[in-house]
């Protein structure tokens, strides 16, 4: 975070004017009375993200990568990392870590503490079972909790145990559970075996769990497997999650379902149901395409956050967790996150600006067109003054990528690690 060497409140205090024009137009536009537009400034303030720590280095794909400059190579260089976004924004105070691409060495407190001094917690922590690791006396080749093999299951489990272990040590409270396990080939793999064997080593995973932790249970209909995946879509997981117990929770990956599936309505049913239990936000064209969150269906993030807000109104306790699970392999990661987190926020901005009641009324009434037009007053608002004073009033940057590059972060970074480093993941 010391790289941050730029006094925001000047730089923010450059922008001050065109700001508070901008912050009373859309106050204006909104219709909210004071006390209400203050009250949604201090929701969008509170919104936290966790920040991935793969998604620090420059992503790839199968066909290559192109690594960046000035990559974190250790757990302590991402958690760094993560710092120096949060700094600017004011969202990003936690990380997700994926083991073993990362590590908890001894009793996590000098970790721990070194996050608490960046102001960074711990939040869910992933497994990797996807991957056979150098030296790995088995292959997960032919999947990991499915397989037929039970050595290979019973590996995967421990590999599972083992994260929870790490997770223990710096007070994360959530394991998230992706599984690449399915087939490419009919006749490859019986899918009720399949699903049986995959149900009983989660249960066992399950009852490892403190009794305060939540097992959260994602789903993908393909990729790496073509032809079936395990847990291929969110009724698998709902399944999976009743079977397991009250602790565990569906995941909701956006890029993790068939094109044009209405992800929105999945939420509020889960929602519906007490098993929703998180979030990893990107966007995609195609499939799990892993871009920048908000840059190619804003308008559908916009419908997700609607019911997560409505969700939200109807139970304050609600806990879920969100995360980022973006990693292109042509921008700068620092940017692409600090472009993601507010998308995120500006669409959870324009959701808070609709007005349920009329919502509700124009349900009532089956008025569709009134309906549709509620909800695009609020999504064709320009919330965008209304997440800057949030994040000033955090005390973070009027414009993120702006103040980025103003700090020149990024030759700082490759100052300090050079050019031929490699953030460990993807």
């Amino acid at each position: 975070m010391d790289l941050l060497n730029i006094d925001i409140p000047s730089f923010n205090n450059k922008h001050k004017d065109l700001h508070q024009k901008s912050l009373g137009l859309a106050q204006a536009i909104s219709g909210k009375d004071n006390d209400t537009f203050l009250e949604i400034i201090e929701k969008v303030k509170a919104f936290q993200v966790a920040i991935p720590s793969w998604a620090l280095g420059t992503g790839g794909t199968r066909f290559g990568r192109f690594s960046g400059s000035g990559e974190p190579s250790t757990l302590e260089e991402k958690i760094s990392d993560i710092g120096l976004l949060h700094a600017i924004n004011r969202s990003s105070g936690a990380v997700s870590m994926h083991i073993p691409w990362d590590q908890v060495e001894g009793d996590g407190q000098e970790i721990k503490a070194f996050a608490e001094e960046q102001g960074i917690i711990f939040d869910a922590v992933n497994s990797n079972t996807f991957q056979d690791q150098p030296g790995q006396e088995v292959s997960y080749k032919f999947g990991s909790l499915c397989n037929v093999d039970p050595a290979v299951r019973a590996h995967a489990v421990a590999h599972m145990k083992e994260v929870i272990d790490q997770g223990v040590k710096v007070g994360s409270k959530a394991l998230t559970v992706w599984l690449s396990d399915g087939s490419n080939f009919p006749g490859q793999l019986d899918f009720k075996g399949a699903l049986a064997r995959t149900e009983a080593c989660l249960k066992e995973v399950y009852d490892y769990m403190p009794e305060d932790w939540t097992m959260l249970v994602e789903y993908k209909p393909y990729e790496p497997n073509f032809y079936s995946t395990v847990i291929s879509d969110w009724g698998t997981s709902f399944m999976l999650a009743n079977a397991l117990g009250e602790r565990a929770k569906t995941l909701v990956d956006l890029g993790h379902h068939l094109p044009n599936t209405n992800i929105e309505q999945i939420v509020a049913v889960l929602l519906a149901k007490g098993k929703l239990g998180g979030f990893h936000f990107n966007d995609s064209k195609y499939g799990d395409d892993d871009v920048t969150v908000g840059a190619l269906k804003p308008y559908q993030l916009f419908l997700i956050f609607c019911e997560l807000v409505k969700g939200m109104n109807e139970d304050p306790s609600l806990d879920l967790a969100w995360m980022i699970d973006a990693s292109h392999n042509i921008k700068d990661p620092l940017e692409d996150i600090l472009q993601s987190v507010e998308a995120m926020k500006l669409a959870y901005a324009q959701a808070l600006l609709v007005d349920y009641k009329a919502l509700e009324e124009a349900q009532a009434n089956n008025d569709v067109t009134l309906g549709q037009e509620i909800l695009q007053a609020a999504f064709r608002t320009d919330a965008r003054p209304i997440v800057a004073e949030a994040r000033m009033q955090a005390g973070g940057a009027f414009d993120v990528i702006k103040c980025y590059r103003e700090a020149k972060v990024r030759a700082q970074l490759t100052a300090q690690r050079g050019t031929e480093v490699k953030a460990t993941g993807l």
